[in-house]
């Protein structure tokens, strides 16, 4: 469920070593699966555990995810990084803000969760998104882009260079193309 790198294993333990006896790291999520999701992680000490956490055991330490969390930590990364602005904690959570879902999903579910966890954060920078609004017969993704995106003289390029290919690649043989039905030429327009 969570990778926790050697070097935050390390850190771990060192700052667990200075709290009481029993304190575990317990990692979480705060309001999963909405877009104001937020990775944490936390000492928890012994009166804190519930009964229905589940542990993860490693090298002189455990990290424990309440049940609610568990979902959405799913290929969850923890590393402690070390640069020339100092260290750092860092916590990855692909799946905090938007629950996985599985391989044999309807293609609908599997092509809107690539949206909304690849594309949607990439324009999120810009102040753009992107919304799946059907998947036509023959194999062609509809999509309608609003904010930053609406009017964007970089559309045609994000939309067959990026999405499209990104999406034909994974989505071999399922998904043919990808077609953007937004009307660019009305609205407000943020980047030309």
């Amino acid at each position: 469920m969570i990778n926790i790198s050697e070097t935050a294993q390390q850190h771990f333990v060192k700052l667990l070593s200075q709290q009481a006896e029993g304190t575990c790291i317990r990692v979480f999520v705060v309001n999963p699966g909405t877009a104001q999701a937020e990775c944490g992680v936390s000492y928890c000490p012994v009166e804190a555990i519930e009964a229905d956490d589940i542990r993860i055991e490693y090298n002189g330490f455990a990290a424990l995810v309440d049940k609610d969390s568990e979902k959405y930590l799913e290929d969850a990364e923890v590393d402690f990084v070390t640069d020339q602005m100092g260290s750092q904690l860092t916590l990855k959570a692909p799946n905090a803000k938007l629950r996985k879902v599985n391989e044999d999903a309807p293609l609908f579910e599997r092509v809107n969760y690539f949206i909304e966890s690849e594309v949607n954060p990439q324009l999120a920078g810009h102040g753009g998104n992107c919304q799946l609004v059907e998947i036509t017969d023959d194999g062609i993704a509809i999509l309608q882009f609003g904010g930053g995106c609406n009017g964007c003289s970089q559309i045609d390029l994000t939309v067959k260079d990026g999405v499209e290919k990104q999406l034909v690649d994974i989505m071999a043989g399922e998904i043919k193309g990808v077609r953007d039905v937004t009307e660019h030429q009305r609205g407000e327009h943020s980047y030309y």
